[in-house]
């Protein structure tokens, strides 16, 4: 019975595993795809911002942010660096949300800013101990 226990507790430790990498891995592609997206100011971005009635020079604040997002949530140790990473994460994923629909932008956009947001808590509630601040 003991090994059937330990066997169990293994697997579900890769289980948990696989689901943070796979999230976190998703987490932090958006934020480096997008964040360069951002510093470049590239035409679909800077269309979308100024839709939503923020300067464009916001991009470049934002970018370089998502950037140094995604490096913390994927570098080994400083899990105090991390929890601020995933709460300036949920700040822009949520602020993001709303400020589409205060504006009325699509209901794909908005969609896909929440599969984000739910990426997002799936990674912070998965990580392994190492990961998390004491």
């Amino acid at each position: 019975m003991i090994g059937f226990i330990e066997r169990g507790a293994g697997v579900r430790t890769r289980a948990l595993a696989v689901v943070y990498w796979t999230a976190t891995g998703l987490v932090a592609a958006e934020l480096v795809l997008g964040g360069v997206w951002d510093v470049l100011r590239l035409p679909v971005v800077l269309g979308t911002v100024t839709r939503l009635g923020y300067p464009a020079y916001f991009l470049v604040i934002l970018g370089i942010w998502k950037l140094l997002g995604a490096a913390a949530l994927l570098a080994p140790r400083f899990p105090r660096l991390k929890e601020w990473a995933y709460a300036g994460v949920v700040f822009a994923d949520t602020g993001a949300i709303a400020s589409h629909l205060w504006v009325g932008i699509g209901a794909g956009e908005v969609a896909f800013l929440v599969v984000l947001l739910v990426l997002t808590f799936v990674s912070w509630a998965t990580r392994p101990d190492g990961r998390v601040m004491r």
